[in-house]
């Protein structure tokens, strides 16, 4: 077919919606119109960080070989289909944590190294997923997508703010970034522009706009585009069923007062539909570039989740992570479980001749190695190939090495998205290996 002048940057529109275009080959362009046009196989490169609190289970977080031949202890066997795109890491850590050996302490500067500002009051350092945002963030409709399964907690704990146990983002030095926990809310930040009147389905409002598109496109890319319609009115129809349930921020109330007994305290929410959810949010977000930058927090450092699905309901993530039970093992994998369904999701997706897979960097960590606060060697593992520039495959160790600071990852994963400051929290130079 004939070249078309579609710009990447060019939204499904409708009244008070938008919704940013998945990747077409009939698209020449992405990011910023302004900018020359790069060849549309050339697709950006995203980042997303995980976190799940508390660390594992000491003797089943463990990788070694390499490539296909790579093996995984238990924690990390839901990844066992991706190891030639997989890096784990050991040995790497924050000086900075090392201070006040507490939950809050440890996690609110894992992302930026930054010291920490004792006694309730609030003060960290900006995150790494924000200084990248805060320079690739014009390109894209949202600069960042800031998600979570959990409440942030405002008490103070041990002398230090529960906030810092509550956000891995930091846009500043004293701000978190906010955190959406609410699935509903966080699928709007993505399609609307204003508050709408009515239940009016984000499809209803650009289906015009999308039959004029369908007909200027290859026929690839209408299947493509089809199919994209089709995963975005999956995750609506979703994000309704569990609001009929009264299960996510949506439902409306059918009574003026209550009717039955006040409910015990806890996270009114189905963990399990909560987490799929979001994970389906972040991968929406990328596949349209409605951003290029994400954080999912499955959970706080020193939490109060249970899991009654895998018959986990006895006790709550913090306490389950003191001992190294077969119950937190399954605690454990449900969390990775988040990362593989990402990861297949991506590769499933095309972008030319890659999948979003190879160009994207999906990295998940925790505050600390296992629950009794073992902030020396962070636990990190990697999957994607960061737009084919990082290697699969690889057991990283740097425990015996010098200069192995968190932040040298940092610094790495900032240049695979053309972010290149000079020293990032504790570090001035990148890990090669990554």
């Amino acid at each position: 077919m004939s070249k078309h002048d579609f710009s990447r940057r060019r939204l499904l529109r409708g009244l008070g919606v938008s919704m940013a275009l998945p990747w077409l080959e009939s698209t020449t362009v992405w990011g910023d119109d302004s900018k020359p046009a790069r060849p549309g196989s050339q697709a950006p490169t995203r980042m997303a960080i995980l976190f799940a609190g508390c660390g594992f289970h000491s003797k089943e977080w463990w990788a070694r070989g390499e490539g296909k031949d790579m093996e995984f202890g238990r924690v990390l066997h839901p990844l066992n289909d991706f190891k030639e795109q997989t890096v784990f890491i050991q040995g790497l850590y924050n000086a900075e944590a090392l201070k006040g050996n507490i939950h809050s302490s440890q996690t609110g500067n894992l992302l930026s190294g930054a010291p920490l500002a004792p006694g309730g009051t609030i003060r960290s350092g900006t995150s790494v997923d924000q200084l990248v945002a805060q320079h690739i963030g014009r390109q894209t409709k949202l600069s960042s997508l800031v998600l979570g399964c959990e409440k942030a907690n405002p008490s103070v704990h041990k002398n230090y703010s529960m906030l810092y146990s509550s956000h891995i983002s930091w846009s500043s030095p004293t701000t978190p970034t906010p955190l959406e926990v609410y699935p509903a809310l966080a699928f709007d930040s993505l399609f609307r522009d204003a508050a709408q009147k009515g239940d009016r389905s984000v499809l209803d409002a650009v289906l015009s706009d999308a039959k004029d598109l369908r007909r200027n496109i290859s026929q690839l890319d209408q299947q493509k585009l089809d199919e994209y319609l089709t995963s975005v009115r999956e995750v609506e129809l979703r994000i309704d069923r569990a609001g009929k349930r009264g299960e996510l921020q949506g439902w409306r109330p059918t009574l003026t007062e209550p009717n039955i007994p006040r409910p015990k305290d806890g996270y009114p929410q189905d963990i399990v539909e909560h987490m799929r959810l979001m994970c389906d949010i972040l991968l929406l977000a990328f596949q349209t570039d409605t951003t290029r930058v994400c954080t999912l927090k499955l959970n706080n450092d020193h939490g109060t989740l249970r899991f009654p699905h895998i018959g986990v309901d006895y006790m709550i993530h913090h306490l389950l992570s003191h001992n190294d039970t077969e119950d937190w093992l399954k605690v454990n994998q449900f969390f990775l479980e988040q990362m593989a369904y990402i990861a297949r999701r991506m590769s499933e997706i095309r972008e030319g001749d890659r999948t979003l897979l190879d160009n994207s960097m999906l990295m998940l960590c925790s505050s600390m190695l296992t629950g009794h606060h073992d902030a020396s060697k962070l636990p990190v593992v990697m999957v994607g190939g960061g737009g084919g520039r990082i290697k699969g495959g690889q057991v990283l160790n740097y425990l015996d090495k010098p200069n192995r600071q968190m932040c040298r990852l940092f610094l790495s994963m900032m240049d695979k998205m053309d972010v290149r400051p000079e020293k990032f929290g504790d570090a001035t130079e990148q890990l090669e290996e990554v």
